[in-house]
C-alpha cells in the first residue's frame, strides 16, 4: 500500500510523476481548490493527506518536466497526463493531491470534486492510471 505522500516528496521526486495511491484533481482556480480541501476535510480526509497547489506554482515544474521528457515518453499515457496538467496550469486551474488508500476514499474524492465542478481527476494506481471523469 503506498503511503501519504508530502509536499516534500514530491518537491523531491525526480523523473515521472507517479503519485500511487492518489488522485489528483484540477478546478477551476485557486478559490475552487480550496473549497474542495474544505470540504474534503469536512468529510474527514486529514489535512496533512492533502496537497494543495496553485497553478502558478506548478505550471514551472510541468513545463520543465514536458520539455525534458524523452521522445519515448510522448507515446506514452504519461506525457499526456502532463501536458494536461500543463494546459490546465496555465488556464489559473489550482490542485490538490489527495491520499486515497481504498475504493471508498477514492469514491468520497470524487463525488466532492464533481459537485464542485471538477477539470480533471486521475487515480494513480501501481500499474495504470485511471480517469475519473
Amino acid at each position: 500500500m503506498a503511503k501519504p505522500l508530502t509536499k516534500e516528496d514530491i518537491r523531491n521526486a525526480t523523473g515521472t510523476f507517479n503519485p500511487v495511491g492518489h488522485i489528483v484533481l484540477g478546478f477551476e482556480n485557486d478559490a475552487v481548490t480550496a473549497e474542495a480541501a474544505q470540504a474534503l476535510r469536512d468529510a474527514g480526509f486529514e489535512a496533512e493527506h492533502i496537497l494543495s497547489y496553485t497553478g502558478a506554482e506548478v505550471t514551472p515544474r510541468l513545463r520543465e518536466m514536458a520539455h525534458t521528457a524523452s521522445e519515448s515518453a510522448g507515446f506514452g499515457y504519461e506525457i499526456t497526463l502532463m501536458r494536461r496538467y500543463l494546459r490546465l496550469s496555465e488556464e489559473g486551474c489550482g490542485w490538490l493531491i489527495v491520499y486515497a488508500p481504498n475504493d471508498q476514499k477514492a469514491g468520497t474524492i470524487t463525488d466532492i470534486a464533481k459537485r464542485l465542478g471538477v477539470k480533471c481527476a486521475v487515480r494513480y494506481h501501481r500499474l495504470a492510471n485511471e480517469d475519473l471523469i
